[in-house]
């Protein structure tokens, strides 16, 4: 059996009879959930991904109630300008590393009002690898403001952009899940 790389659609098709057949459909609903039992309001900021993260989250209804921004930031000027990401960070290990997703996830909760933040950066594909930097490395940082800063680096491969950059999404949401599930309630 071959398997068909993820469409766009794909990413988060909320239009099934059963939204929870999608898995990131279900891991957004449980991300939401959490996060508006624990009062807790999220923001984005994504460069490969180029904004799906933040599309989930949307993607379902009410939302809003606890996302409250999403910054796409493709490039290295974009890092810097709205996020603050130091230059000096992004010459020395490049946008595609471990320092510059957690300066990114730092960033947000520097702009933004909101108590948790997720960071995606990496190599989509199919090009821009190299034997240091593979097609399909990921890094992440996600932020819990004034308590946790966690890192996860991933290596999904050279399996094609859709494929990588969705898995992306589930593993950026995931950290979402696992640092709001942490945070005890607010009275």
């Amino acid at each position: 059996m071959t398997e068909t790389p993820a469409t766009p659609r794909a990413l988060a098709d909320t239009t099934t009879a059963d939204p929870d057949a999608d898995p990131v459909a279900a891991l957004a609903r449980r991300v939401l959930d959490i996060c508006r039992a624990r009062r807790l309001t999220v923001a984005t900021a994504e460069s490969c991904t180029g904004g799906l993260v933040a599309g989930a989250l949307t993607a379902v209804a009410g939302s809003s109630d606890v996302v409250e921004s999403g910054y796409v930031t493709y490039s290295n000027a974009a890092k810097e300008r709205l996020l603050g990401v130091p230059h000096d960070t992004l010459l020395r290990h490049g946008a595609v590393s471990r320092e510059t997703a957690e300066a990114m996830a730092l960033g947000v909760l520097a702009h933004a009002p909101v108590d948790l933040s997720v960071a995606i950066t990496g190599i989509a594909g199919p090009g821009g690898g190299s034997d240091e930097k593979p097609v399909g490395l990921v890094h992440f940082a996600a932020a819990l403001r004034g308590r946790q800063l966690l890192h996860r680096e991933c290596r999904f491969g050279d399996r094609g952009r859709e494929a990588v950059r969705r898995a992306a999404v589930l593993e950026a949401l995931s950290m979402l899940e696992q640092l709001a599930d942490r945070r005890s309630v607010r009275r």
